[in-house]
């Protein structure tokens, strides 16, 4: 699986050019991708490429790895984000925020003029919600309520606990994180809409018609999926 990550994360590089503003996503594969990108950065083979974060850690591994950083209000545009996913359905659309970074994400990643997504071969399912919940980032002070509010969805939302530490998961931004489960989703936009109308919801993790090239590692190589 490892190898598949690698493997999709050296074929995005081939999308990066000389004075591009490169949204960096959060997780495994995309960590794969940001070291990469700054080996290319420091051996001069780029140059004026810089990063936008989509999280503390996707932050952290640019300065390691040596990818310069700006912040979302110091740039004009986006030119192309490139991130993982925790599901792709046939249309494209994705189920993200595993890491738990899914406002950020979706802040950048909409802005992109490319949106990348990086995947192995088991994150592509029928429909959403077929392997993972959804995860949805809540005010603290409000999440047994809108947990109470999901289940008008036909679904259960169980508060994320942290693994390394006791009590919940905490965002960047400070919020808890609620993993819903849905009996179905048809309409994938239309849940996505849905969920972040109710109060005290500050994102969710269903990133409807956004994506426009998917990156499939196999066993076969690297496929690509367009909307």
């Amino acid at each position: 699986m490892e190898e598949l990550k690698r493997a999709v994360a050296k074929e995005a590089l081939k999308f990066i050019e000389d004075d591009m503003v490169v949204g960096l996503g959060t997780g495994s594969t995309t960590a794969y991708f940001i070291e990469y990108l700054g080996k290319l950065i420091m051996e001069g083979e780029l140059e004026d490429v810089y990063g936008i974060p989509t999280s503390y850690q996707a932050r952290l591994l640019a300065l390691e790895n040596g990818v310069p950083v700006v912040g979302l209000d110091e740039v004009d545009a986006i030119d192309i984000a490139v991130d993982g996913a925790d599901e792709v359905d046939p249309h494209l659309n994705l189920i993200k925020g595993r890491g738990a970074a899914l406002t950020m994400e979706k802040i950048i990643e909409y802005r992109a003029g490319t949106f990348l997504v990086l995947v192995d071969e088991s994150k592509l399912v029928e429909r959403l919600g077929q392997k993972m919940p959804v995860p949805i980032e809540v005010i603290p002070a409000a999440w047994r309520a809108i947990a109470e509010e999901i289940e008008v969805f036909n679904a259960t939302a169980e508060l994320r606990m942290a693994s390394k530490k006791d009590g919940p998961v905490v965002t960047d931004n400070g919020n808890f994180i609620l993993d819903a489960r849905f009996h179905r989703i048809d309409d994938p936009l239309d849940l996505e809409i849905e969920l972040n109308n109710i109060p005290g919801v500050v994102e969710n993790g269903i990133f409807a018609d956004i994506a426009d090239i998917v990156l499939v590692g196999t066993k076969d190589g690297v496929k690509r999926l367009e909307r």
